[in-house]
């Protein structure tokens, strides 16, 4: 099975990586996983006054913070992931890169960063649900 790990390194990423541990039916060597975050773009107007070498050293930074405990997460498990981080709207670029990536399950926290608008389910989740033709596993 092709599963898309979604991650942004919030509690909610914890608690899903957790459930992936305790459940040996979607954690194995016979699954292909790929881990994806989305980096807020910078506004236009500071990108502008950024160099491209500046702006995308910042965007790799900032996806590294969240990988670097999922990639220790997935070595002690011994499973290979492929790590993508992309710039956009989190729920957009998680959609988008499990329909363009033939995935066969989402797995994501029911929340993250966000804000607490959306008490029973985070935005970025409810907008996922909304636009992915890929099933979601959703993990609170």
């Amino acid at each position: 099975m092709k599963i898309l790990v979604a991650a942004d390194g919030s509690s909610f990423t914890k608690k899903m990586l957790a459930y992936l541990a305790a459940h040996d039916d979607w954690l194995g060597g016979q699954h292909q996983y790929t881990v994806i975050t989305a980096v807020p773009a910078v506004p236009p107007r500071a990108a502008a006054v950024l160099d491209k070498a500046t702006l995308k050293g910042y965007y790799d930074e900032s996806a590294d913070k969240v990988f670097k405990p999922i990639r220790s997460f997935f070595g002690k498990q011994g499973i290979k992931a492929e790590f993508v981080g992309k710039v956009g709207p989190a729920a957009d670029v998680i959609a988008d890169t499990a329909t363009k990536g033939k995935f066969d399950l989402v797995v994501m926290g029911s929340h993250g960063h966000g804000t607490l608008k959306n008490l029973v389910l985070g935005s970025v989740a409810t907008k996922v649900l909304a636009h992915c033709g890929t099933p979601v596993l959703l993990v609170r």
